[in-house]
């Protein structure tokens, strides 16, 4: 019987942490001296010994009573992370951090057997492939669960791959990647993906300008040849899959589009993107000034400001351009439809992120002490005075005072932003390796408490991206924050130059308090850093962190049948069963059903001849949780997992001649290495 961590009660009560963290710590200190209560086990007790022993803190007693958890209880919140250059998705428990499973998206991944022989995995790959060339790795960048009125609902999640250019979409009933699609308009993105309140659409902002469909141009016809876009992927929620017949995308000025966020609530139905490289630098060769310098040279970039409702209007009413058969509106349809604005924003940003309610968009500039709060109504109220001024492409630019709402000081090299459910905002701090805790203005925080920095803790180094519990929701939690940090310098043991990434989990459960109060060891900031985690995965860019009982009524712990086809999420009528395993050959063609079970797959032996073409069924016919099996072909470059109820195909040429044991990859039974046959090649 499953046991499930139950919400602690501090968690349920603030102020509870305080006096749990000093109950615990007046216990220990009683039982550590003579007479306190403990009789022989206070004296001696191991726990007692650890904490005096190894010199622990009370901050670090707290800690580790807060991230604690026996043995199979479960984790509160799951973390999906990206990646980076492993290409896939990690799942992280919240508050153990402990790893749940490395999803495999755009890169090959043996454990899981993604990408290894079955062929509906690799049409999955195919249609991510660029131009014919076979691409197997992926950088991912930014995972974006689907949302239901504005909150997360735990059915999918979208994560980019920045380098070709590419969305893929993971169901969550298996956890397991179903589609890739390639962006025909550009050959590299960064600022994706981001999902509309209700997964509407997928958005996928761009990254560095290039002719639309990436044909060549020389840098010198930079200003009118190359090209920014925004792409909006119609989601089909019914079928769970990207409908690429209904979505399009949008010709921007070429500056680089960076990171994207939906408007919620009040601002539903607008999309802001902040960008870079105003200044359109080519290079050092082209410019004189190399793309660093160049791209930083001006004092602002900027905010773009997209009405999707109109733009959904206008593709729908034909008023498109096709590159490469996929339709976009040009720049020009954008600005005379009153679809396209920009605001300027504090060079070189990097977020742009919608606070619960719609109200504000908060965006950071790496080179800007400061982040910048702008108002939606001071935003919309600019657009109907018509209160701007076109850029060199004719874009309206709406005037900065106008529509900013505030200006908090937060440190040197601000980047991203986190909301709770306290008022509170929280930015990734790069130079100074901090988090910052500022005050949300009205309705959030009135008067002196409105838009007022509140507390910096440090972090452990450079931190880039930031999550908090459903932190960019409608209805944050404000339990936990993990800060993603891009160097770990001295924080374990090296593996060699290539340190990994360090994940730090932060409690921000608590408002900040009069720090002259004594709190039995609670940071006055109201945050306290629990844990350091290691991750040599690749580099975890961004995450989004969601309650694990969402994912629970989701997810199925065996498939629903036997004969179960996860790329239709249905049973395949054809697929072998107990009693139909049989193997025909039809001219060079050699076909086989079989089945897996604890201890055995049958049929167990099978016979062809170099040159056949083989197709192989299997289904696992194992109902058991947990009674995974896998299929191991040498030679072939062939490898299975199998969960219980799952039916998969897999076709090759039988190319080479000989004898080759297939065997199951999973320890499944105490006669798991009597699970195998042979794959015998006649010549």
């Amino acid at each position: 019987m499953r046991r499930r961590s139950a919400t602690p009660l501090w968690r349920n009560r603030p102020i509870m942490a305080v006096l749990v963290v000093t109950a615990v710590i007046a216990l220990v200190a009683a039982a550590c001296t003579p007479g306190g209560g403990g009789g022989d086990n206070g004296a001696t007790g191991s726990y007692v010994d650890i904490i005096n022993e190894r010199g622990f803190t009370d901050e670090q007693v707290a800690a580790a009573l807060k991230t604690y958890l026996p043995s199979g209880e479960w984790d509160e919140y799951v973390m999906f992370a990206s990646g980076g250059h492993s290409g896939q998705v990690i799942a992280i428990g919240i508050p153990s951090m402990r790893i749940l499973k490395n999803i495999g998206v755009f890169t090959p991944e043996p454990w899981q057997g993604w990408g290894y022989g079955n062929v509906e995995q690799q049409a999955v790959f195919d249609a991510g492939n660029v131009r014919g060339n076979e691409i197997r790795w992926g950088d991912t960048h930014h995972p974006a669960l689907s949302e239901t009125e504005g909150d997360y609902d735990g059915k999918l999640l979208f994560i980019n791959d920045k380098a070709n250019a590419r969305v893929a979409l993971i169901d969550l009933r298996d956890w397991e990647t179903k589609q890739i699609v390639k962006n025909p308009v550009s050959i590299v993105d960064h600022g994706g993906t981001f999902v509309t309140p209700n997964t509407e659409y997928v958005i996928e902002g761009g990254q560095y300008a290039n002719p639309l469909g990436w044909d060549y141009a020389p840098l010198e016809e930079y200003e009118a040849k190359y090209r920014g876009m925004v792409t909006f992927w119609k989601v089909d929620r019914d079928k769970a899959r990207i409908d690429e017949s209904r979505s399009f995308a949008l010709e921007l000025p070429p500056y680089w589009q960076d990171l994207c966020d939906s408007g919620k609530k009040v601002s539903e139905g607008w999309i802001f993107c902040n960008s870079f490289n105003v200044e359109m630098a080519r290079g050092k060769v082209t410019d004189g000034a190399d793309f660093e310098a160049g791209a930083s040279a001006g004092e602002n970039d900027y905010l773009h400001v997209i009405d999707l409702k109109k733009a959904e209007a206008l593709y729908e009413a034909g008023k498109t351009t096709e590159v490469d058969g996929f339709p976009i509106i040009p720049l020009q349809t954008l600005i005379d439809e009153g679809v396209l604005y920009f605001i300027p924003e504090p060079k070189s940003p990097h977020g742009a992120d919608v606070t619960p309610g719609g109200e504000y968009i908060v965006v950071s500039g790496k080179l800007d002490p400061h982040v910048t709060i702008y108002s939606f109504d001071k935003i919309q109220k600019a657009i109907a005075d018509k209160n701007w001024e076109p850029d060199r492409y004719g874009v309206p630019v709406l005037d900065f005072d106008a529509v900013k709402e505030a200006q908090v000081e937060v440190g040197l090299g601000p980047l991203h932003t986190q909301f709770d459910d306290k008022g509170y905002a929280y930015t990734s701090i790069f130079l100074d390796s901090v988090v910052s805790r500022w005050s949300l203005g009205p309705p959030y925080k009135e008067g002196d408490e409105a838009w007022k920095l509140v507390g910096r803790i440090p972090i452990n180094y450079n931190v880039g991206h930031i999550a908090a519990a459903e932190g960019d929701t409608v209805s944050p939690d404000g339990n936990y924050l993990v800060s993603l940090n891009k160097w770990s310098i001295d924080r374990f043991l090296p593996p060699g130059p290539l340190l990994p990434q360090n994940l730090q989990l932060i409690d921000i459960d608590q408002p900040p308090i009069n720090p002259t109060v004594d709190v039995g060891g609670t940071d006055p900031n109201g945050m306290q850093l629990l844990y350091d985690m290691p991750l040599a995965l690749g580099e975890p860019h961004y995450a989004q962190i969601i309650k694990a009982d969402k994912l629970e009524a989701n997810t199925f712990e065996i498939y629903p049948e036997i004969g179960w086809d996860p790329a239709k999420m249905a049973v395949d009528p054809d697929a072998p069963v107990a009693g139909n395993e049989r193997v025909e050959r039809n001219g060079n063609t050699v076909e086989i059903w079989m089945t897996a079970i604890r201890s055995h797959y049958t049929p167990d032996r099978i016979d062809v001849k170099k040159g056949d073409h083989v197709i192989w069924h299997i289904t696992n016919i194992d109902l058991s949780k947990d009674a995974t099996h896998g299929f191991a072909l040498p030679g072939y470059n062939v490898t299975l997992s199998l969960e219980p109820g799952e039916t998969t195909t897999i076709e090759f040429d039988a190319t080479e001649s000989g004898t080759f044991p297939f065997y199951c990859t999973e320890f499944c039974s105490a006669l798991h290495l009597e699970m195998a046959g042979y794959f015998l090649v006649e010549p």
